[in-house]
This record gives structure tokens, sequence and C-alpha cells, in this order.
């Protein structure tokens, strides 16, 4: 896809649809829906072949072509295995190379958070998220 996939609604419904058309993917929720032509969202879970489940979020702002917000959470049956969010920390300065993107991760999974390179608000997250759990 040429365009940017973050400019329209048309754009990121049709991004994602291809996105999530493969072989490693079983099912998927995920909607892309918007009430103005200028902002959307992005919501739902993708279940992968290899047992994982992505429970997704995303605040899209169209005009300005950048997700304004997510959630990203990973499972194995109802064993969440990390998440990624945007709620900044800045008080934790070993986020601060990626704030306020980052990673949840055990043990401790509530507090123990690592940088998120692999996140952005200007790009679209889920192609990362997909080879991430591919990979599991």
């Amino acid at each position: 896809m040429s365009e940017n996939p973050l400019a329209s609604l048309a754009n990121y419904s049709r991004f994602v649809a291809e996105l999530l058309d493969r072989p490693t993917v079983t099912r998927s929720t995920v909607i892309v829906w918007s009430d103005s032509p200028f902002s959307g969202v992005a919501e739902g879970e993708v279940f992968f072949s290899n047992g994982i489940r992505l429970r997704m979020r995303e605040e899209l702002d169209f005009d300005a072509a950048l997700i304004a917000s997510y959630g990203y959470e990973v499972y194995r049956g109802a064993e969440r295995l990390f998440w990624y969010d945007d709620f900044p920390h800045p008080d934790d300065t070993a986020l601060a190379s990626t704030f306020p993107h980052h990673k949840h991760v055990p043990p401790d999974i509530r507090r123990h958070r690592v940088p998120a390179p692999n996140m952005s608000f200007i790009r679209p997250n889920i192609p990362g998220l997909i080879a991430e759990i591919e990979a599991l």
C-alpha cells in the first residue's frame, strides 16, 4: 500500500484486513470504525494458530495520520503473557528511551515495564506485534 494506512478510515481498514489475512491467524474480531472523518477506533481480538490471542484497541487520528493512543494485550489461554501501552510513566527513567511507549512483562507484570522501541504513534504497530506473536 503506497498511501499511509493511518491517513483515512478506508486505508486503515484495508491495511488491517490485508495484514490479518494470513495462515497464522485462525480468527479475528478486529473492526475499524469511525463516527467522524477525522478519527476512528480499531479494536478486537486476533486468534493465532499457536494458541496466542491478541486483544487490541487503537484510537486513530486520520487528520494527523497517527495513532492517538493504544493498548495491546497478549494471552495464551487465560494467562496474560505481556502487554504494551502508552500510559506515561515520566518518573521511570528506565523507560525514557521510548517514552511513553513501554511493555509490561513478568515477573510482577503490572509493575515490571521495559522500553518498547517497536511501538509508535506515527506508523502501524500491528505488523510488529504479529511478528512477535508468530515467533512465540
